[in-house]
């Protein structure tokens, strides 16, 4: 059985602390730069709505088990960029993406669920949508991914997935299709970094559904 969540909506349609993912989506759905995160308890969901959102984003509380010198090597985030990441139910494949400001966690875009997807979908739509986005701004920022894999695919202008097209996903393999013509025919050279979640916890895009 899952564990209880709660969620902590600093910015949306309604805020405050929220019992259940259902009640915060509705709370954030819509909503332009929604900050929002879930905790494992309902006191630290409270305190962390009564304090600093930026001192949550992006942070989780968890011991890394990496040296002080290999924290050391590997430093600190770029907080002046953009986050992307992807959250997949395993058992329904509904998929979504996401792209926040890496230092407020003020969202950028969000798209989806869509049905018949997968996380490595999501993560490689997430980093493709951000350098569009950021074409379209005029936006120039480093691009944070917590997935390896989504960093090859857009590498090679290619979602080398093992999902199968069905009629249920057509609208996902329609998104993929306009991701790999994005790729094939504009240039960038904003940086696509690898978020070293080890080291400095969730990425600030993530779902907060673990």
């Amino acid at each position: 059985m899952a564990r209880k969540k709660y969620y902590t909506v600093w910015r949306g349609n309604e805020t405050g602390v929220f019992n259940s993912w259902n009640a915060c989506r509705k709370a954030v759905e819509g909503y332009q730069g929604a900050i929002y995160k879930s905790f494992p308890t309902e006191e630290q969901a409270w305190q962390a709505f009564d304090g600093n959102y930026a001192d949550y984003i992006g942070k989780d509380k968890h011991q890394s088990r990496l040296s002080p010198e290999e924290l050391k090597a590997i430093g600190k985030p770029l907080m002046d960029s953009i986050s992307v990441d992807a959250a997949c139910n395993s058992t329904t494949g509904r998929m979504e993406y996401q792209g926040v400001e890496t230092l407020s966690g003020a969202r950028l875009f969000h798209m989806g669920p869509f049905a018949g997807g997968s996380n490595n979908i999501g993560e490689f739509l997430a980093i493709v949508h951000a350098l569009a986005w950021c074409k379209k701004h005029n936006f120039h920022r480093p691009i944070y991914t917590d997935s390896k894999t989504a960093m090859s695919w857009v590498r090679n202008k290619k979602a080398r997935t093992k999902v199968e097209p069905r009629a249920e996903n057509k609208e996902v393999f329609n998104l993929i299709k306009r991701a790999e013509y994005w790729l094939q025919n504009n240039t960038w050279d904003i940086p696509i970094m690898k978020w070293e979640t080890e080291a400095w916890g969730e990425i600030p895009a993530d779902f907060g559904r673990k």
